[in-house]
């Protein structure tokens, strides 16, 4: 199982093969999946965003949750614009996501407003048309 994970940043052959794995086997490689979206600068980074998006996306949101309530605010604004953004509207609303981009949106914490990270659940909330 842990020869699915990505050796280094330049792993394209193992991301390849993840594309081809099994649901659960990426469900329980996830929490090791996810540190790859902490810099986007990663060659394979936007390739793991998008296994996690079309593949696991409601496994993902919890964990994503925990991040956006964490304190990693670079973490935070890959997570959202990389994973959050590309969601179907209606998962937003799983695990109250929602709920969360809606406070980073209006009540930021300052490494937040640092990071731009508001800005982000802004544009997310905006293009999902809430409180409309």
């Amino acid at each position: 199982m842990k020869d699915l994970l990505p050796r280094d940043k330049h792993d394209f052959e193992t991301v390849n093969q993840l594309k081809h794995a099994e649901r659960k086997e990426l469900i329980k490689l996830l929490p090791e999946l996810l540190t790859w979206l902490q810099d986007m600068n990663w060659p394979i980074s936007i390739d793991i965003s998008e296994i996690l998006v079309k593949t696991i996306p409601r496994e993902t949101i919890p964990l994503v949750k925990n991040i956006l309530n964490g304190d990693d605010d670079i973490w935070k604004e890959y997570c959202l614009r990389y994973f959050v953004m590309n969601l179907p509207s209606e998962l937003l609303a799983l695990d109250n996501l929602q709920e969360d981009l809606i406070r980073i949106a209006t009540k930021p914490t300052k490494g937040e407003e640092l990071e731009e990270v508001h800005l982000t659940a802004q544009e997310i909330i905006k293009l999902n048309n809430y409180g409309k």
